[in-house]
């Protein structure tokens, strides 16, 4: 995986992932910095890192709910493999991961968009 992938549609309400993306990186290193790993700080980090960027997707204001994920790893050159998958709304949903690294550690940050839908325009056929 090499910078950002994203999963989404080019509607109007389509997940923007190079905004998304910028957030991301913004958030990372708004936390981490210039700092070397930490083992001792790896879980004050993520929780940071998701917060922020979680809050600052909200503040947009746009309909949608979020999944935002976080990984950090020290580099010692052994391999991390992620996998994701889902079921949704390709026209309306969205996602995009973020690779940010630094000389000691991997940053893995992922962001999920799901498109809001009110109950009242729902109708299930059971």
């Amino acid at each position: 995986m090499t910078g950002m992938e994203e999963y989404n549609s080019s509607s109007e309400s389509s997940f923007n992932s190079e905004e998304v993306d910028t957030i991301v990186k913004e958030c990372i290193e708004g936390v981490v910095g210039v700092d070397d790993y930490s083992q001792g700080q790896v879980n004050k980090w993520t929780a940071s890192i998701v917060e922020r960027c979680l809050t600052l997707l909200v503040k947009q204001g746009k309909a949608y709910k979020y999944i935002v994920t976080c990984s950090v790893m020290q580099k010692t050159g052994a391999g991390l493999h992620t996998a994701n998958s889902c079921y949704w709304d390709t026209a309306m949903d969205g996602s995009c991961t973020v690779r940010w690294e630094n000389r000691t550690m991997y940053c893995v940050q992922g962001a999920t968009k799901c498109h809001r839908v009110h109950a009242a325009s729902l109708q299930l056929d059971l």
